[in-house]
């Protein structure tokens, strides 16, 4: 079985090359107390077994600038993929994609419209926002995967972003993060199953995902991701560490995630641990 981390970030010490331009102005708490560049980070993937991962643009750290991500892929292609940034409002958004997957190696890319521990301006309305759609309509059209960060209350949103093209693949950052309130039956779940119906939708199971489904009173983690399981299935849904945005070293954060899996056959993690995201990112090469 292969490990496959689909939520990773680094952040360089050159500052001097790699300058601050935290999206919103607010640089990330994790980014100035546990920073990690990209040969920390494949130590870290090394020591935790893991072949290989998604390196995730730090927006918190670098804004739309790309820069230090590309040339981290530019050292270790074997071992990672690219998930960049751009604004998906500006009038250049869909040349500045076309940059980043075309030219600059990128895989895939990842839109924020809502807050993680960090404050962020949401963009425009939201996913659904009209100005983005000729971004939405690139990505469909050329098998690019999307990581939306997102609250399950926005799925209504992004149902409208897909029923136009229902074939994209989307990657919800840390499982859309579930709403698990009320406890069993987890009726607030049925929020992210509207989204079950387009094939290309996976979810991420991180950290701030088990956290959140943690720190509610009445939610059991191991039971509600076994819900998602049995909504989205097994083929479905991925880890990922968010290292080292979250505490911990790579391998206690994919320890952690393994231990909160429901029951599951040996193809099933086999899938969840790392055969989905190589499925979705070696499609996305092949693509281009």
């Amino acid at each position: 079985m292969q490990y496959f981390d689909t939520h990773t970030h680094a952040i360089s010490a050159d500052t001097g090359t790699y300058p601050a331009k935290p999206l919103g102005g607010t640089r990330s708490e994790w980014s100035q107390v546990r920073p990690v560049d990209v040969d920390g980070l494949i130590r870290s993937l090394d020591d935790a077994g893991v072949e290989r991962a998604a390196l995730v643009h730090a927006s918190t750290v670098y804004g739309f600038d790309n820069r230090y991500a590309a040339a981290a892929l530019a050292r270790y292609p074997d071992r990672l993929v690219g998930v960049g940034a751009v604004d998906f409002l500006a009038d250049s958004a869909v040349t500045d994609l076309q940059e980043l997957i075309e030219e600059q190696g990128f895989s895939g890319v990842r839109i924020r419209v809502s807050d993680g521990t960090t404050k962020v301006p949401t963009p425009g309305s939201g996913v659904s926002d009209e100005r983005m759609d000729a971004v939405w309509d690139y990505v469909a059209a050329n098998d690019v995967p999307v990581c939306i960060q997102m609250h399950s209350k926005d799925a209504p949103k992004l149902v409208q972003v897909l029923e136009a093209r229902p074939t994209m693949t989307v990657l919800l950052d840390h499982a859309g993060r579930p709403n698990a309130a009320g406890g069993p039956p987890y009726a607030h779940l049925d929020e992210l199953g509207q989204l079950v119906r387009f094939a290309g939708v996976h979810l991420k199971i991180t950290p701030p995902a088990i956290k959140r489904l943690t720190d509610e009173p009445d939610a059991n983690v191991t039971e509600v991701l076994g819900r998602l399981v049995e909504t989205f299935g097994a083929e479905r849904l991925m880890w990922g560490s968010n290292f080292p945005a979250s505490a911990g070293t790579l391998a206690q954060l994919r320890g952690s995630i393994e231990a909160h899996l429901p029951d599951l056959d040996e193809a099933q993690r086999a899938a969840v641990l790392g055969g989905n995201a190589s499925r979705i990112y070696s499609a996305a090469v092949v693509a281009r």
